[in-house]
């Protein structure tokens, strides 16, 4: 019996021995193991009351907050934001608090507490900036994908001034860091020159808005529609929705054609009478087929026409002008379609004859088939 309690007891010395070597560093120099498992244990439990205190007075102070904000009416967004301050506020204290209890040096907990201070300054300084951003674009009318930019320009900017001053409180090195980070940058820049002059264009373009999300363009030989215009490729839709991808570079070196930024597009549909028929009556045939159809508009400024555009070599050309709204241009071969079938069928009708190019040959000096003839004949 005596043998079993004797062995227990090594056995608990030993776990006593290790839990000391494992929490050796919280305790006190120079102390057996049972004291400093006894005094860890008693800085656990201090510490644990110390979170249950914080964690109930932020609940207290919570529900004080949710009664004061109601009665004074105050909006939603700013009473999230004082929670959240709140929350933080209170679990730096709850953190330096339990520092504290495990023998934590006063300094490192001062610079603790100063770079937590300086983290809620900088974030609340990124609040007040995006709020007065987001007023600023929305008063200019800036587009969507420069808003995001400059959100995260400010954002970068303001993270950056964070942290270097969260690390000069620890005595690191900043410019240090920052030096290595600029060399770290050139050596970056350089192996990817293609992707910053895309970078770079399509800043530019967010800025001239030569063109928006949505507008039907014609770039680099496509015609589509902008889906997004991305710090990298603008993305196009076309009209059999294949979704085109196009370098900003690319974009930016081009001729931009945009067909949504005027209003109403006129189209041009070209066709061709016989000499021998009559523009006038040619003209009172088809001004019908341009104002039946349901996509033509027909006010007085957007009025359709048709006129002689020139004098061919075997036929008279007229161009029929109709007009479209912009929501329509996705549509515009179909109409474009639509039109010419309707134009033959009314020349038809009014027995107007639509040539076909044929050659006349006229050899001078040739005898033809004589020889031959005479040579059958002999």
């Amino acid at each position: 019996m005596s043998g079993a309690g004797g062995f227990a007891a090594r056995v608990w010395q030993q776990l006593q021995d290790s839990l000391a070597r494992a929490l050796g560093p919280f305790g006190p120099q120079g102390v057996a193991s049972g004291e400093a498992l006894a005094t860890v244990a008693t800085r656990l439990i201090v510490a644990l009351l110390l979170l249950a205190l914080f964690g109930g007075g932020y609940a207290v102070l919570v529900r004080l907050l949710d009664g004061g904000g109601r009665r004074l009416r105050l909006p939603a967004d700013l009473i999230r934001l004082l929670k959240r301050a709140l929350a933080y506020a209170v679990t730096l204290l709850a953190a330096l608090a339990v520092l504290a209890q495990f023998g934590v040096d006063s300094a490192v907990l001062g610079r603790v507490a100063m770079a937590a201070l300086f983290a809620l300054i900088y974030y609340a300084a990124w609040l007040v900036a995006h709020r007065l951003l987001q007023n600023a674009t929305h008063r200019a009318g800036l587009d969507r994908s420069l808003v995001q930019l400059l959100r995260n320009v400010v954002g970068v900017v303001v993270s950056a001034l964070a942290v270097i001053t969260v690390l000069d409180q620890f005595g690191i090195d900043v410019l240090g860091v920052v030096t290595a980070l600029g060399v770290v940058g050139i050596a970056v820049g350089f192996a990817a020159q293609d992707t910053l002059s895309n970078f770079i264009s399509g800043i530019t373009l967010l800025i001239e808005r030569p063109f928006r999300i949505g507008d039907w363009v014609e770039l680099a030989g496509k015609v589509g529609r902008v889906e997004r215009i991305s710090l990298r490729t603008t993305r196009l839709v076309t009209r059999d929705n294949i979704h085109t991808s196009i370098p900003n570079a690319k974009v930016a070196s081009t001729e931009i054609v945009n067909l949504s930024a005027g209003g109403p597009l006129r189209l041009r549909v070209p066709l061709g009478i016989a000499y021998k028929e009559s523009s006038r009556a040619a003209r009172q045939a088809l001004l019908p087929v341009l104002r039946g159809h349901p996509e033509v508009l027909q006010d007085a400024a957007h009025a359709p026409s048709v006129l002689v555009e020139e004098l061919g070599s075997s036929s008279v050309n007229l161009v029929m002008l109709a007009w479209i709204e912009p929501d329509t241009i996705a549509r515009e071969p179909v109409v474009s379609a639509e039109l010419i079938e309707a134009a033959k069928e009314a020349l038809d009708a009014a027995d107007i004859q639509i040539p076909f190019p044929h050659l006349q040959l006229f050899i001078d000096d040739a005898q033809g088939l004589l020889p031959v003839a005479d040579r059958l004949r002999g």
